[in-house]
């Protein structure tokens, strides 16, 4: 022979000859080489089966006469093997080859053995056990070793650790095509419970709320989360000091959670996250497609709490759900409000000492003209910040396109004369031009000079009787605003006074004349009386 075999593999070789099996087959099982398993089959008397000869193998010679090479023989008790001690066939095999054909589809698709063992459960009300399915497909594939992992303990409700992955494939509900999807995952360190989330498409805010959904699925918050170097978390990796997203940072604030990203190249910190988002990549949602995100996400959530709540991880050997029913009461409470969502973004103070924000104007403090500013606002507040330290600096009400929103501290401590002068010349020219004017000044400041210079002027097309019964009416609507005022003025115009040729209040110019002549001569009398003597 061309090999000695040990004793175990001598038996294991000479019973599958015994059953029948074909060279290749024993060679891909044993590892041993068929010329081997050949000189060992004919040496005990086992006629090797010939290529095409199915159904014709002569029947096999008593076990008695079973002979091996000198350096391994043994006495004839401990070699005796019986044809009755060998089964037939293999029990679990036996209840996996029914179902064959759908184990083969799934491994074409690359689903895992425990998502075949899943659906054949859900689908097909299959009895056997997951480990029968599992040998089954391992003789149909073979198996790989996988890499070595280091394991981190950590107490309950200490951490959780957050991640993105490829989700399946949906229907477009607007361009009618299948698209990919994402999915997020987040897993607590302690119980490796997971919350899977799908979503179309990714960026800062979705990112965050991503974050508050998985908080209010857990029934609370951990006090760390473990992320990757994202865009959407992180803005400036850094091993000591790494610069979080403004809103990411506020949202996990409110919620009493520390951000720890994780070192750049170096997924491992996190490797209960990425177990988790292959774990659902490979099991419920390989190969299959859904016509829309509520369908997915609500497959997802049924095996979520079907499967992978229910069974018994492979690290601590405990079921998941157990182990989330002891940390689920170490995790910290959700505050009573959800976090308010803004935007944010950078803006320059100009010279009239104020930003802009979609054409509305906010104040900041005077020694801030000309540097950028941090700004975060929503639909009621808008806020300035110092850039590097993050202290706010002043917070308005949200204005309309091109109103002024200006603190008093902000104004100049000495108004000057030119716009006293200003206000008292509108103040003279009608009761209600002049508080219109000083309204309007409070609220816009310097900016308001131009605005009072304009609105002055509007007398000589209108009049001062007019312009300020319409200054009177944008007091009553508190509607401070120079255009307010010039449009109403324009929309409620009367036609310009024509003067008339003739009219009974006319007198005829020889009245005129003689009146004048009549008048003249008087006069030139009163001044001379010794020449009308």
């Amino acid at each position: 022979m061309s090999h000695v075999l040990s004793e175990e593999k001598q038996k294991q070789v000479i019973a599958l000859g015994q059953l029948g099996w074909p060279l290749r087959r024993i060679e891909r099982e044993t590892g041993v080489r068929r010329e081997t398993v050949a000189d060992y089959l004919k040496a005990a008397g086992i006629a090797v089966r010939p290529p095409g000869g199915w159904g014709h193998r002569s029947p096999a010679k008593p076990a008695k006469e079973v002979t091996t090479d000198s350096r391994s023989a043994k006495p004839a008790k401990e070699a005796q093997v019986t044809t009755d001690s060998v089964p037939s066939r293999s029990p679990s095999a036996s209840l996996c080859r029914p179902y064959q054909e759908r184990i083969q589809a799934g491994l074409v698709t690359g689903r895992n053995a425990m998502a075949i063992w899943q659906d054949l459960v859900d689908q097909h009300g299959f009895a056997g056990a997951y480990e029968s399915v599992k040998r089954y497909v391992s003789k149909l594939r073979g198996s790989q070793p996988g890499e070595p992992r280091a394991v981190i303990l950590t107490p309950p409700g200490e951490e959780a650790q957050v991640d993105y992955g490829s989700g399946p494939m949906v229907c477009d509900p607007q361009s009618g095509k299948y698209r990919r999807t994402r999915l997020f995952v987040m897993t607590l360190g302690y119980s490796r419970k997971s919350v899977r989330l799908l979503v179309w498409k990714s960026s800062t805010q979705i990112w965050a709320q991503l974050h508050e959904q998985a908080f209010r699925r857990l029934g609370g918050s951990p006090r760390l989360v473990v992320l990757d170097n994202l865009g959407e978390g992180v803005l400036k990796p850094d091993l000591y000091d790494p610069t979080l997203n403004p809103l990411y940072r506020d949202v996990l604030a409110h919620y009493s959670v520390a951000a720890l990203p994780c070192r750049v190249g170096d997924p491992d910190r996190k490797g209960k996250v990425e177990s988790g988002v292959g774990h659902a990549q490979k099991t419920p949602l390989k190969g299959l497609r859904f016509p829309g995100l509520e369908q997915a996400q609500s497959y997802l959530d049924h095996w979520e709490q079907r499967w992978a709540d229910t069974r018994i991880h492979g690290t601590t050997k405990r079921q998941v759900a157990t182990m989330f029913a002891e940390e689920k009461p170490a995790l910290q409470p959700l505050p009573l409000e959800p976090f308010r969502y803004y935007q944010y973004g950078q803006r320059t103070v100009h010279l009239d000492g104020c930003v802009e924000l979609e054409a509305a104007y906010y104040s900041a403090p005077p020694r801030w003209i000309g540097q950028r500013l941090a700004v975060q606002w929503d639909d009621q507040r808008v806020r300035l910040l110092d850039p590097k330290t993050g202290q706010l600096l002043r917070e308005h009400d949200r204005q309309p396109r091109g109103r002024h929103q200006i603190d008093d501290q902000d104004r100049p401590q000495r108004t000057p004369p030119g716009i006293l002068q200003l206000l008292a010349r509108a103040e003279r020219a009608g009761r209600h031009i002049g508080a219109f004017c000083q309204a309007m000044y409070r609220e816009q400041g310097s900016a308001a000079v131009r605005r009072l210079l304009g609105l002055l002027s509007l007398h000589k097309n209108y009049g001062l009787a007019r312009l300020d019964q319409a200054c009177a009416l944008a007091l009553e609507m508190e509607v401070h605003d120079y255009r307010f005022v010039r449009r109403y003025l324009e929309r409620n115009a009367q036609p310009p006074l024509s003067l008339r040729q003739v009219d009974p209040l006319i007198r005829q110019l020889t009245l005129y004349r003689d009146l004048i002549q009549q008048r003249t001569q008087s006069d030139s009398s009163q001044e001379n009386p010794d020449e009308s003597l």
